[in-house]
């Protein structure tokens, strides 16, 4: 991806803007604006009604702080104190900050909650005028990017507490640039499973719904998970870029824009208007196709340029996959890898601000995977230890058996492995070690100089 020369950029993120697979992202478009941009705020306003907001925040400033290189300062959205309640709205000053910042950044959180607040405190039209005028880099993402169209997705209404599919009003930024769209984030989500989750959670059925309720000429435009669609306001061009696709759905028939494409913003509106192909296209061609499919490009379909980490998920599976491969061929070292690179891809996507990324699913993963390797070094070990060779492999009482013995190599990478995670402060997948030591019928003494073990009865009960 090609950052913009003059910065002044809209990028829109489907999600992932504070995960592992966006950073190579947000360092392009930070190296547009020539380095650290002249202030950078954090709108934290869609997720503001949370009780862990502060800790959303925290965790969103460490990201670009140490993934990103970016200092990043939360902007003060409440009330001027002038009158009562978030209809007060902020005085003048406060909201200049927010027009020329070089760089502002919002994301996860409710759309609704957004839109009224924003609204009602001016950072709506604040919002509008930097647009307009094409100020600096402004990243809209997850839920921020479901309030920039002309409609927007009240998806906790719809999708958790039961409301009738409906739209609400936009920000209407993408109108500033002749693009009369709804945006919707999320837009090829899985993870429903057995029922459709697709569309921000709206599913077929009630997209189909609610396409038809859009305004004359509007149509939608999807933006998929860990990929950005980065509007250059300077050059009219909109580039895809990340692991998925963005496209144009009108009446039912969608445009798919591979990762890699660059559209001119003209021939964008000519697809909103129902132009049977994407013209103009560089990169990858777009592809015309009935939505019902719901099939995003495959990734032989692809010239992305892009390298992502790939999304926790996925990593997980993959670290399972590698385990298993490993344990099969006794390859005791190489399950510890497996473990260690699962431990290492949770801990960096700890500071994702989503709601759920499958952290929780992951570290239960990483747990099984543990106690897996403790039963596979109970039978390593009590294979090693059979009647005929147990003299020269169980010390005396207070002793430990040699590292470079038999038992050793089964058991001296789980301890390697155990000490890791006790200096990252991993303490619970540590103690699950220590556990599935224990019940292989191994005893543990932590000492100044390491840990020393023993095959049968604690010598010190």
């Amino acid at each position: 991806m090609a950052p913009a020369a003059a910065s002044q950029v809209l990028a829109i993120m489907g999600s992932g803007e504070t995960s592992p697979t966006m950073v190579t992202v947000h360092k392009a478009l930070i190296a547009g604006t020539g380095g650290q941009p002249a202030g950078a705020l954090l709108l934290q306003t869609p997720y503001a009604f949370q009780e862990n907001c502060a800790d959303i925040s925290a965790r969103a400033r460490q990201y670009f702080a140490r993934s990103v290189g970016l200092t990043v300062s939360v902007f003060p959205d409440e009330p001027d104190g002038q009158g009562h309640g978030p209809g007060a709205g902020l005085a003048a000053a406060r909201l200049t900050p927010l027009r020329t910042a070089g760089w502002v950044f919002s994301g996860p959180g409710s759309p609704t909650y957004a839109l009224a607040r924003w609204d009602a405190s001016g950072v709506s039209q604040a919002l509008r005028d930097r647009i307009a005028a094409g100020h600096g880099l402004t990243v809209m993402a997850s839920a921020a990017a479901a309030t920039i169209g002309c409609a927007s997705l009240p998806v906790y209404e719809i999708y958790k507490a039961g409301a009738d599919p409906h739209w609400l009003g936009g920000l209407d930024l993408l109108g500033l640039l002749g693009l009369p769209v709804a945006l919707i984030p999320h837009y090829n989500n899985t993870e429903g499973g057995t029922h459709d989750t697709r569309y921000c959670y709206l599913g077929e059925r009630r997209l189909a719904r609610m396409e038809r309720e859009l305004p004359a000429g509007a149509a939608v435009l999807g933006v998929d998970e860990h990929t950005a669609a980065v509007i250059d306001l300077a050059a009219a061009t909109l580039a895809v870029t990340g692991r998925g696709t963005v496209t144009v759905r009108r009446a039912g028939q969608s445009t798919v824009l591979p990762a890699g494409t660059i559209q001119s913003l003209a021939d964008l509106r000519g697809l909103i208007r129902g132009e049977a192909r994407a013209a103009g296209v560089t990169g990858a061609a777009g592809r015309t196709s009935p939505e019902a499919s719901g099939s995003p490009a495959s990734p032989d379909d692809r010239d992305t340029g892009f390298a992502a980490p790939l999304p926790l998920p996925e990593l997980t599976a993959l670290a399972r996959e590698r385990f298993e491969a490993a344990d099969r061929a006794g390859d005791v070292p190489g399950m510890v890898t497996a473990i260690l690179d699962l431990e290492a891809a949770i801990t960096d996507w700890a500071t994702d601000t989503e709601e759920d990324q499958g952290t929780a699913q992951s570290r239960a993963v990483l747990r099984g995977l543990i106690t897996a390797l403790g039963q596979r070094t109970a039978e390593l070990a009590a294979r090693a230890a059979r009647p005929s060779r147990l003299a020269g492999l169980i010390p005396a009482a207070g002793g430990s058996c040699a590292p470079s013995g038999p038992l050793g190599a089964v058991v001296e990478p789980l301890l390697t492995l155990r000490a890791e995670l006790r200096e990252q402060g991993a303490w619970p997948a540590a103690d699950t070690i220590r556990d599935a030591l224990t019940a292989a019928g191994f005893q543990l003494q932590d000492t100044a100089d390491g840990t020393r073990w023993t095959l049968g009865p604690d010598p010190g009960a």
